[in-house]
Order: C-alpha cells, then sequence, then structure tokens
C-alpha cells in the first residue's frame, strides 16, 4: 500500500510540475512574440504602424493593399502622397471594392505586377515612366494610362457600375 501511495504521489506531482512548466513556457512565448513579416498580408500584427497593411513584394515592385477598416483605409490615404502611384477601386454609390486583379505593364509591354487587391486602395512603387494598369472587377476590365513622374506620385480611379 504504501508503494502505491507514493507512486500517486509522485505522478500527482509529475503531472502538476508539467502543467505548471508549460502554462509558464506558454505565457513566457506569447510575451516574446512580435508581429508581422512580408509574407503576413492582413493588418494585424504588422511592424508597419499606423494600421498600414503589410508592405509586398513582387520582384523589384513593392506594394500594398487594402483598406477595408477605417483605420487601415485612412493609413493609406495619409501614405499615398508617399507612393509613385495610387489606385482606388470603388463600385455603386462609392462602394470599397477588394478582390479586384491588377495587372500593371511598362511601355514595352513587360509585366511589372500582377497581384490581386486586398481592398479599394493599391500603393505601388514603380520607376518613372510609363504604364499601362489593367484592373479586373469580377468579369469587367478597365485600363488606365499613368506616368509616374521622378518625383511625385500619379492616381488612378477605377469604378464599376455593378457589383
Amino acid at each position: 500500500m504504501k508503494i502505491q501511495g507514493k507512486r500517486r504521489t509522485l505522478a500527482a506531482a509529475a503531472v502538476t510540475a508539467a502543467l505548471t512548466l508549460g502554462l509558464a513556457g506558454g505565457a513566457w512565448a506569447q510575451n516574446d512574440t512580435t508581429g508581422g513579416n512580408t509574407t503576413d498580408t492582413t493588418s494585424a500584427g504588422n511592424d508597419n504602424g499606423g494600421g498600414m497593411p503589410q508592405i509586398q513584394q513582387q520582384g523589384d515592385v513593392s506594394y500594398v493593399s487594402g483598406g477595408v477598416g477605417s483605420d487601415e483605409s485612412k493609413a493609406l490615404q495619409r501614405a499615398q502622397g508617399h507612393w509613385p502611384l495610387a489606385l482606388r477601386f470603388t463600385g455603386p454609390g462609392s462602394d470599397f471594392l477588394a478582390d479586384v486583379h491588377v495587372q500593371i505593364v511598362d511601355a514595352h509591354g513587360g509585366d511589372v505586377l500582377q497581384a490581386t487587391s486586398r481592398g479599394p486602395y493599391m500603393l505601388v512603387k514603380l520607376r518613372p515612366g510609363q504604364y499601362t494598369v489593367h484592373a479586373r472587377y469580377e468579369t469587367t476590365e478597365q485600363q488606365r494610362s499613368v506616368t509616374i513622374p521622378a518625383s511625385g506620385s500619379a492616381k488612378a480611379a477605377f469604378y464599376w457600375n455593378h457589383q
């Protein structure tokens, strides 16, 4: 009987110690976690600050898209002047659109960017020059010619009258 009692006491102590260490380790890991990286395409946990979504990279082109939430929308609007190209996608009643496929082609017909906007705003870092922006929402495509100046920025707005 004494041996079984000691085994139960040791087993209970071992389980208690394991749980205590596991919970403490989990709490330590949570406190030590920092958020966001370039593969995180949401604004949650990003390291850009101010509500900005994560900056994405495709070749030598950087871009960011989003603006569905109020904080993210305001942050993207504030940042527009610091990016060579600002795109906006709206529908009937100025409704914001997301899931717009964007293709940017340079003056020689070469693909520069192919991405899907996660919200009504997309900001793109492009070299100065002439580009054509193709934007497709659902089955309807539009295009705009844009000139990126050596300093300053360009804007293009896309509007679809159906949803």
